[in-house]
């Protein structure tokens, strides 16, 4: 018996050498991350941001293959910093948060393009909506913390926010820029 689990503990331990525990480390630092987006409202840049997010990251810049990202984002978060605006966004022709609270990313494939550089392909959901994007990606690293930024464009009507009256778009422009900025612990050299 005492053979037997002398050999499983080498077994154990053997396999633990090859997985990628780094998978199970890697954590979002909520704190230190931003998740905004900017849209001109009659001709004039609006800046907004999401307060609610998390983050579920499998990232190893060796194994590109198996490494994943899904984001999500808690929609009745954002806020433009104006508690009018704001009370409007949650509703139906908005985000209508109360049918859907949140949006979500999930890669698909991660393509390096070096100097810490990289394009994530993914679908993006958005108020029953899901499209293919690509997000271009730059990290770098500080001790323990890798910091991922990025900005991409969406096009709000798509994904159907600012609906009925709203889809005017010379009043609210359909682009709309999303920026982040991604701060995370427990992933290895880039």
């Amino acid at each position: 018996m005492k053979s037997s689990l002398t050999f499983l503990s080498i077994i154990v331990s053997a396999v633990s050498l090859f997985t990628p525990a780094v998978y199970a480390q890697q954590k979002l630092l909520a704190a230190q991350s931003e998740v905004g987006f900017t849209f001109k409202q009659m001709g004039v840049p609006v800046d907004g941001k999401f307060t609610k997010f998390d983050a579920q990251i499998n990232f190893d810049a060796s194994k590109l293959a198996a490494s994943k990202v899904a984001f999500t984002i808690d929609i009745a978060s954002a806020t433009l910093g104006d508690k009018a605006t704001d009370a409007e966004l949650p509703k139906a022709p908005w985000f209508n948060t109360a049918k859907f609270p949140q949006a979500s990313f999930a890669s698909s494939s991660i393509k390096a393009l070096g100097g810490g550089k990289f394009e994530v392909q993914g679908k993006l959901s958005i108020k029953g909506v899901s499209q293919d994007v690509v997000v271009p990606v730059a990290m770098t690293q500080a001790g323990a913390v890798t910091t991922a930024i990025g900005t991409f464009a969406i096009k709000r009507l798509t994904f159907k926010i600012g609906e009925n009256e709203w889809a005017d778009t010379s009043m609210v422009a359909d682009p709309v820029q999303v920026k982040f900025k991604i701060a995370l612990n427990g992933v290895g050299k880039l």
